[in-house]
């Protein structure tokens, strides 16, 4: 099974730590130069340190907030002028725990545009050097909130589901030039996200963390959360030569917990 990356050009956000940095590491290993893209230089310096070099691997940074549109669509013409990118990962953090009646409809355009809008920009400056070498990978690391919405996540839910219509939409258009287009869908996974959903679902329950913690684990029949690395492994299967005819799907990485099939 082919899974060298050697010779591809990577681009992920969200690289700085979490599932982002996960996702490079693997991909290095598999011998990818990665771009890491997230708003804290200083973690995005330390993120660096952790990629692989042994193939000559040249990584490389920016600094960037989602939130400055403007600013991002700059940032990534600047680097598409410069690199050919083989493999796009689209990985934001979420929009904050909440009920969905109680949310200000300005949180919905800001969720929107930090995600789908932000999406949009990158597969735009990144596939027609795809489409020049017949091969691309667009992975985007959504929720499985996509398939069963979420307590006490209105916006996020709301957005996520927009992000993998996008994506199965997106996928049917670039197929044929050899681009495939996938999403992964997260569950409890052992990030500082889970850490403030965790956090939110205590208060809104009157319990204490560490008891909603023990719930959330016991909904999962795996029995604990997950590992970064965990989705990162998936990830890097969908990235790889291997994964060719793979295209159009959402794919939870979640020990079990989805309840549909």
């Amino acid at each position: 099974m082919n899974l060298s990356l050697i010779g591809k050009t990577a681009l992920v956000s969200g690289g700085s730590q979490g599932i982002g940095h996960a996702i490079a590491i693997e991909l290095s290993a598999l011998g990818a130069s990665c771009i890491l893209l997230a708003r804290d230089e200083a973690r995005l310096m330390d993120a660096i340190k952790g990629l692989d070099h042994s193939n000559g691997q040249i990584h490389k940074y920016y600094a960037i907030d989602f939130n400055q549109v403007d600013a991002l669509k700059q940032l990534i013409d600047e680097i598409t002028s410069k690199t050919s990118i083989d493999i796009l990962i689209n990985n934001s953090g979420g929009p904050a725990a909440g009920l969905i009646f109680e949310e200000q409809p300005e949180k919905f355009e800001l969720a929107f545009r930090q995600h789908v809008v932000c999406n949009q920009i990158l597969v735009q400056a990144v596939v027609p050097a795809m489409k020049n070498n017949k091969w691309g990978r667009i992975i985007n690391i959504i929720s499985t909130s996509v398939r069963i919405p979420l307590d006490n996540l209105g916006v996020s839910n709301t957005i996520r589901a927009a992000v993998a219509s996008w994506s199965k939409t997106m996928s049917n258009e670039l197929a044929v030039y050899g681009i495939t287009v996938n999403s992964l869908l997260p569950g409890f996974i052992s990030t500082s996200r889970l850490d403030a959903v965790a956090n939110s679902f205590a208060e809104k329950a009157n319990v204490s963390k560490a008891e909603m913690e023990d719930k959330m684990r016991n909904s999962v029949p795996a029995k604990r959360f997950g590992a970064p690395a965990e989705i990162a492994a998936v990830a890097a299967f969908l990235a790889s030569p291997a994964a060719s005819y793979v295209n159009g799907v959402s794919i939870p990485v979640d020990g079990g917990r989805t309840g549909t099939i």
